[in-house]
């Protein structure tokens, strides 16, 4: 199968399609933020790395298999700044849009945020000529992140596999430099009552039994709105691992090893969760396999 995957950030189509079994021939990234791309190429050296897509040339691979992405968000959710779909990042859609149009892929995947407004879900879908379909990774992974899928792969029903914090947590000996006890309960203080950081923190705490929150690209930083940090329920906390947050989005541990850890996390939250996309895939490997019995 011939891949072209859009805004790749670290291949986790490639991730997804490979645990499906679904064999590849080529995959193409288009890709320019150099922390991904080095994951990316330390995991999968066959991959073609393009650069930017403003500008491709995409009618060279007309008639590829399957054409994947997930277009920038920034201006479309709703922790975003409004501008929609007309914004600096999120009008990049429109190149996937003209990807779509050149290269006639078999095959079509786009993934963005669900938290769009509906007047922007509307055009998507307006262009794109199907129905979103609607899956939260909380049914695949111990994270709520609820994204809008258009396809024309046939996905198929699924049952929640309940995870939980439990599920993806290191032991404490592996986080000593993510202990952070101590600025956890300052800022549970009193003397915090009300601020904004109280309530950050406050909204992050899990304990084992528990899911988390949906990840984003900061998730490491204990005193913003996204991530996790776990109670180990040893009267400690700490903040999120680089390998917890792997596992929050189901790619494998240590897969985003060899960067700095802050430029991990950027790179795991802007991330797809593999198993979604694995999930989604079944659909397209039963549609190729019965499309080879029939030739």
């Amino acid at each position: 199968m011939n891949v072209i995957s859009l805004f790749d950030g670290i291949s986790c189509g490639m991730v997804a399609l490979e645990r499906e079994r679904v064999p590849v021939e080529r995959y193409i990234a288009y890709e320019i933020d150099n922390f991904a791309i080095e994951i990316s190429k330390k995991n999968y050296p066959q991959i073609e790395q393009m650069g930017s897509v403003v500008d491709a040339d995409f009618s060279q691979y007309e008639g590829f298999d399957l054409l994947i992405g997930g277009s920038p968000c920034q201006n479309l959710s709703g922790m975003g700044n409004g501008e929609g779909l007309w914004g600096d990042e999120s009008i990049l859609f429109f190149e996937y849009v003209r990807a779509l149009k050149e290269i006639k892929p078999k095959y079509f995947l786009l993934e963005n945020n669900a938290s769009m407004s509906a007047k922007n879900k509307d055009i998507i879908t307006k262009i794109m000529g199907v129905e979103p379909v609607l899956i939260d990774s909380i049914d695949f992974s111990a994270q709520s992140r609820k994204r809008l899928y258009w396809t024309n792969i046939p996905v198929k029903d699924w049952s929640p596999k309940h995870y939980t914090v439990g599920d993806i947590a290191e032991p404490v000996d592996c986080k000593s430099d993510y202990d952070i006890t101590d600025k956890v309960e300052k800022y549970l203080s009193a003397e915090y009552a009300g601020r904004k950081i109280q309530k950050n923190v406050m909204a992050k705490i899990r304990t084992f039994d528990e899911t988390s929150k949906c990840l984003g690209c900061y998730c490491g930083d204990y005193g913003n709105n996204t991530g996790l940090i776990i109670n180990h329920g040893d009267g400690r906390y700490y903040s999120i691992t680089p390998v917890e947050a792997e596992r929050l989005q189901t790619l494998p541990d240590n897969y985003t090893e060899g960067i700095p850890p802050k430029k991990r996390f950027h790179a795991i939250g802007n991330g797809w969760t593999v198993d979604v996309i694995a999930h989604i895939f079944k659909g397209l490997k039963s549609s190729w396999i019965d499309e080879l019995l029939n030739t």
